[in-house]
């Protein structure tokens, strides 16, 4: 086997991160949608990772991008775009160039695409057709996610708010309007598209937060 194959710093940074997020091979894999196969070849150094596979594995493992690359041999000189955190107040500016440096995504995609349908939203979730889709669907969309998107604990909140009966109608709209976009099978980037299909609801999310802080300075709230 070549030394350009094997990667045993990587292979051990991987092994402990799997064990520190309690997933295993077959987890990530599906997490991911690399291969089985070929996260094992790399973690035991048979294979030398590409930089889509540090990419995913820094997204998924939430592990610094720039120490995967120097663990698999790449050195300082690789670009390093910053990985999504768990932190949902980051800026969309920055998770834009994110989706921008992965080069995953049309470089035309937007905040205000996602804001556009979620103005559409507003005036259906006030309906009781819409209040139904969403109490009926959140709960199921909540475990297929399986704890992926690191905005489920603001969603559940949204969804709280959402559900209360004194809530102001114009707050209620901008709430159920980011309940729906995560409901809706109509995402901007729709939730199978490795490894950012959920970006766009982090993205929906931050929106509804931000417009809802807004409209309660503006009210004194």
């Amino acid at each position: 086997m070549s030394d350009e194959k094997r990667s045993p710093a990587l292979g051990e940074m991987l092994t402990n991160l799997l064990k520190e997020r309690r997933l295993s091979m077959r987890k990530l894999s599906a997490l991911t949608g690399m291969d089985t196969a070929t996260i094992s070849r790399i973690v035991n150094g048979k294979q030398r990772a590409k930089p889509e596979h540090l990419k995913a594995f820094a997204l998924h493992l939430e592990a610094p991008l720039s120490d995967l690359f120097q663990a698999a041999g790449y050195g300082a000189a690789v670009p390093t775009p910053p990985v999504p955190t768990s932190d949902i107040h980051s800026s969309i500016t920055s998770i834009k160039e994110t989706l921008q440096a992965f080069n995953l995504i049309d470089h035309h995609f937007t905040a205000e695409l996602v804001q556009r349908e979620l103005s559409k939203y507003e005036p259906y979730v006030l309906t009781e057709e819409g209040a139904r889709k969403i109490h009926n669907d959140f709960p199921d969309k909540v475990k297929s996610v399986n704890g992926a998107g690191p905005f489920i604990e603001e969603l559940h909140r949204m969804y709280e708010l959402y559900s209360s009966t004194d809530l102001p109608s114009e707050e209620r709209a901008i709430l159920g309007s980011g309940l729906f976009y995560f409901v809706s099978a109509t995402d901007i980037i729709p939730d199978y598209v490795f490894p950012l299909g959920y970006l766009d609801d982090a993205i929906a999310v931050q929106i509804v937060m931000e417009r809802l802080q807004e409209l309660r300075s503006r009210s004194g709230i």
